[in-house]
């Protein structure tokens, strides 16, 4: 509960909700609301009390390469998986499609600081509803 804890007292510090439960998903930026009319839409009464019918989730949700050799290819798969109920033009509803990051390990500016270059950027992946982001880390080697 909200108001007590397991003990059945009084909550002495408030408590925080993750952000799924809060109808937004972590790392990612909603899209302006459109109507589409292709777009396929489940109309039950069973699913008429919930709140959050559509969404996707990042597994992992980050991508962290660590140490990486200058000049060589490295790789990760990432699984796109659709947890809501609604199909989207990336994946049905409940199915899920591996995304393959790839970065070749390069550092730019012709520096050679003799030590390891931090890279970090954030892949958008736009969803009909939201843009996902998946932030992807690693050090290059100099």
């Amino acid at each position: 509960s909200l108001l007590v804890n397991a003990a059945g007292q009084p909550r002495k510090e408030k408590v925080k909700l993750p952000s799924s439960l809060q109808g937004r998903q972590p790392n990612s930026i909603p899209n302006k609301k459109t109507e589409d009319p292709v777009a396929g839409k489940v109309n039950t009464s069973s699913l008429a009390t919930r709140q959050h019918l559509s969404g996707f989730h990042l597994i992992p949700p980050r991508v962290t390469l660590g140490v990486l050799k200058e000049g060589c290819t490295y790789a990760a798969t990432v699984i796109l998986k659709n947890v809501g109920v609604n199909f989207s033009r990336l994946v049905a509803a409940g199915l899920q499609v591996e995304l393959e990051v790839e970065i070749f390990a390069m550092v730019i500016g012709g520096e050679d600081t003799g030590g390891l270059e931090e890279v970090s950027h954030d892949i958008e992946i736009l969803t009909e509803t939201e843009t996902l982001l998946l932030p992807v880390r690693a050090n290059i080697l100099c």
